[in-house]
Formats: C-alpha cells, sequence, structure tokens
C-alpha cells in the first residue's frame, strides 16, 4: 500500500472549475446610451487633439534645442575667433559690452584665466555642475542673483583660458505655458461641448422613445390607429433620420393594422363559410341518425356528406396556399417560365369545360414569352381566372386571353369576358378573401380565387387589374422580370 497511490475524485463542480481556470471571462458588452455615444465621441477629439499637440510640442522643442545649439556654436566661433586675433584684453572688453548692451537676449558668457576666475561676462561663478564633457550641458546657475536654468557649452582656449557660452532655457517658457494653458482650455470646451450634446442628443431620443412607447403602449390597449408624430408631415423630405425612422415605423403599423383586419375578417368569413356546410353536413348524418333509412338513401347522404367535408378541405386547403404565398417563402424557388406554354396549356385544360357552357376560348400571345416566377402558382392563378370568366361567361359567349409586354420588361396577362362584370364599388373588395359579391350569390365557390390571383402577383411584385370589357371584366395579371 505505501507504493500505491490513493485517487481521491474531485466533485464536478470543483473539476470543472479546475479544469477552465485559464478561460478569461467575456468583456460585459458597454451599455449603449446617448450619453456614452456623447462621451465616447468627446474621449476620440481628445485623443485626435492630444495626436495633433503631442508632434507639435515635440517639434518646437527640436526645433528650439536645435537653434540654442546653433546659436551656441556661432557664438562660441566668434568669440573664439576674437581671442585669438585681438588677445583676452579685448575679448573681455567686447564681452562685457556686449552682455551689458543686450540683457534681454538670454545669453550667458563667463571668460576665465587658466584658473577659472571670472576676467568678463554676466555670470560671476563657474558653475559647479559642470563637467568637463563635451558638448552643451543643461545646468541651474546664480543669474543676477537668481537660480536660473541653463544651457551651455565650454570653449577651452590658448595658455588655459575657459569661456562659457551659454543661453536661458526658460525664455520661452510662457510662450510654452500658453502653449500648454491653450490646450487645457481646448479640452475643457471639448469636454463641456461632449457633456452639453450629450444632454440634447439623450433629450432628443428620450422623447422619441417616449413617443415609441406611447404609441406602442396605445396599439397593445387596442387603438391600432395610432402612429408616431412626423416633423415632415407633408413627406416633402424635410425630415431628418428620427422622421425616416417614423416613416418606416408608421408604414409597419398601417401593415400590422391591415393584416390584423384581415385575419379578423378572415376568421370572421370563415366562421360563415364554413358553418354552412358543417351545419348541412350534422343535419345530414343527424337525419341518418334518427330515420334509419334504406342503403341507397344512406349512402347517397353519404356521398353527400363527404362533397360537403371536401368542400371544407378546399377552403383550408386554399387558405394555406394563400398563407405560404404571403410568407414570400416560394420566391426562392423562381425559374425561368414560359407564360406562353403556361396560358396555352391551361386554356387546354379549360377548353372541354368552356365547350359543355358554349364558350368560345381563344389565345392571342407571342410565340415565347419568358418570365422568372414560380410556374405552379402561375399556372394556379390563370387557371383561377378562366373558371371566373367560365363561371360568368353569357351562353355562347366568349374569353379571350392574352398576353403582352410593357414598358420595363412588364408583362400583362388578361383574361376577357362578356359576362356581367363587377360593379366599379366591388372591385377594390373583390380580391379579399372570403368576399363574393352580388353577382355571385347563386354560383359555387368559397371568394378565394381572386385572393389567390392578388397574393400571386404580389409575390411576382405584381398586382392584379380589373377592367370593364363593355360588356363583360378584363382581368390583367400583371408581373414584373425579375431575375430568378
Amino acid at each position: 500500500m505505501s507504493g500505491e497511490r490513493l485517487a481521491v475524485p474531485l466533485p464536478q463542480a470543483a473539476a470543472g472549475h479546475a479544469a477552465g481556470w485559464w478561460r478569461l471571462k467575456p468583456l460585459p458588452r458597454p451599455r449603449f446610451s446617448a450619453l456614452n455615444l456623447a462621451f465616447g465621441f468627446t474621449a476620440i477629439s481628445i485623443v485626435v487633439l492630444a495626436t495633433f499637440a503631442a508632434p507639435l510640442w515635440f517639434a518646437w522643442h527640436e526645433a528650439l534645442d536645435q537653434g540654442r545649439g546653433e546659436f551656441l556654436r556661432e557664438e562660441a566661433v566668434w568669440l573664439s575667433d576674437t581671442f585669438h586675433k585681438r588677445g583676452p584684453e579685448v575679448l573681455a572688453a567686447i564681452i562685457d559690452r556686449r552682455v551689458i548692451s543686450e540683457p534681454a537676449t538670454g545669453k550667458i558668457v563667463l571668460f576665465t584665466d587658466a584658473a577659472r576666475r571670472r576676467l568678463a561676462g554676466n555670470l560671476y561663478d563657474w558653475p559647479a555642475e559642470f563637467t568637463d564633457a563635451p558638448g552643451p550641458q543643461l545646468l541651474t546657475g546664480e543669474l543676477n542673483g537668481r537660480p536660473t536654468r541653463m544651457v551651455m557649452v565650454r570653449v577651452p582656449l590658448a595658455d588655459g583660458y575657459q569661456l562659457l557660452v551659454g543661453r536661458v532655457t526658460g525664455r520661452f517658457q510662457r510662450l510654452e505655458n500658453y502653449f500648454i494653458w491653450g490646450l487645457a482650455g481646448c479640452t475643457g470646451i471639448v469636454l463641456l461641448l461632449g457633456l452639453f450634446s450629450g444632454l440634447l442628443i439623450r433629450r432628443a431620443f428620450m422623447a422619441e422613445v417616449h413617443n415609441i412607447s406611447q404609441t406602442a403602449s396605445a396599439i397593445v390597449e387596442g387603438n391600432l390607429t395610432r402612429r408616431l408624430p412626423l416633423r415632415d408631415a407633408g413627406g416633402k423630405g424635410g425630415g431628418d433620420e428620427l422622421d425616416m425612422l417614423a416613416h418606416t415605423v408608421n408604414r409597419m403599423l398601417d401593415q400590422i393594422e391591415q393584416l390584423i383586419h384581415g385575419v379578423r375578417d378572415v376568421a370572421n368569413a370563415i366562421a360563415h363559410d364554413l358553418r354552412t356546410p358543417l351545419t348541412e353536413l350534422r343535419s345530414r348524418l343527424e337525419g341518418l341518425s334518427l330515420s334509419r333509412p334504406p342503403a341507397e338513401v344512406t349512402f347517397a347522404e353519404v356521398e353527400s356528406a363527404v362533397a360537403d367535408v371536401d368542400r371544407v378541405i378546399g377552403i383550408f386547403n386554399a387558405l394555406l396556399r394563400l398563407a405560404e404565398i404571403d410568407t414570400g417563402a416560394r420566391r426562392s424557388g423562381f425559374v425561368e417560365v414560359d407564360i406562353a406554354k403556361v396560358l396555352g396549356d391551361t386554356a387546354e385544360f379549360y377548353q372541354p369545360v368552356a365547350e359543355l357552357k358554349g364558350v368560345a376560348l381563344s389565345c392571342d400571345m407571342p410565340a415565347t414569352l419568358v418570365v422568372s416566377g414560380d410556374p405552379l402558382l402561375l399556372t394556379q392563378a390563370v387557371g383561377n381566372l378562366i373558371d371566373n370568366a367560365i363561371k360568368f361567361a353569357r351562353e355562347r359567349g366568349a374569353i379571350a386571353l392574352a398576353a403582352e409586354v410593357r414598358d420595363g420588361g412588364v408583362v400583362v396577362l388578361t383574361v376577357a369576358d362578356d359576362g356581367p362584370g363587377i360593379a366599379d364599388a366591388e372591385k377594390p373588395k373583390v380580391s379579399e378573401r372570403f368576399y363574393r359579391g352580388d353577382t355571385s350569390r347563386g354560383t359555387p365557390g368559397v371568394g378565394l380565387g381572386l385572393s389567390l390571383v392578388a397574393a400571386v402577383a404580389k409575390l411576382h411584385r405584381g398586382g392584379l387589374e380589373l377592367h370593364d370589357n363593355h360588356p363583360g371584366l378584363r382581368a390583367s395579371l400583371v408581373l414584373f422580370s425579375i431575375p430568378a
């Protein structure tokens, strides 16, 4: 046992923690608000301002240091030449005269002998911080009884004479202070403007959010007519981005209201249209249950009951097709469709039905007319138009099928009959689901044929147009050529 290890299982939580201790937790997403947005832009503005000021400050100091170095070199060369040409006494006199005559230039000169005793200049003692290293040196010395920050360079002369040439570094300090205070002032202005802008933006957004909230609350409570207020009420393009959003939301609310009313109307129409076949079916079955008729009569009643059930199933199938079309899912399967072939095949299919009624069915179309669409839905739409035309065409009448291409690649399929037609007041309503006009009360159907045609046309970015044929009706299915 002494050579074996004892394995102690960790708890599941502890094991998971031990296995994933190295995983970093995701950073919390920043909270979006108008103030955060304004402060973000303010921070960006400050960074841009600093990005502009930092190179400028660096370039200023570089240029200042370069200018001081050039001045010190020129001054040292000139004084050194004067010493070699005219001697130490003349150099001392020149130095004292220049220092006295130009006190505001910030020049510093110290001329000493070999023992570093002052012979001339406005610096009275050799700086203790100054070393014998070559090149300019930055140090603090006493000038006119006050400690002064300066940059100096040493020039050794013949016979041990020493020359210190320098310049006061704080000569442009006031200008630098102005720059710093100006930068700080600009930063403060940017902060104040950012805060003020954030408050204004927040106030504007909160007002719009309040309007949207009130509108949504009113719609939730049942007031479907409530809309967002618009600054550009006339829609002439004078509004801002919030007006564009309000226009979009109002269009969405219009569509929602229309859909809700449509669902309500459809529900009422379904209840009305299904009540009749279901009531008949119940009465028929109840009669069979009570009377117990012979087998022949029973089977006849059962066949009638099956017809009622088929009618109900047909209504639901039509509603399912309309729902599928309304979703736009069929648009993904668009292919090139030969409309001439669709019209020809559909007319050939309905030709026997037209002959039974004595109606002449004619076609006038191009040899080839290709659009992008759903062939099955287009065939159903054309079939519904022909079926309606046959129902309402007069005895020994005529139905004309035609196809044409208008400007812009618009394809129009027309089915014209010579029946009673549709009154102008009813034309906008006949494409509504379950709507049946006065002329169609005695004909079979549930009022979904033209609704399906209008839905197919809408799926193909088109529409259903109804016009008088004098006499009769001209129903035109307008299609736009859409790439598959």
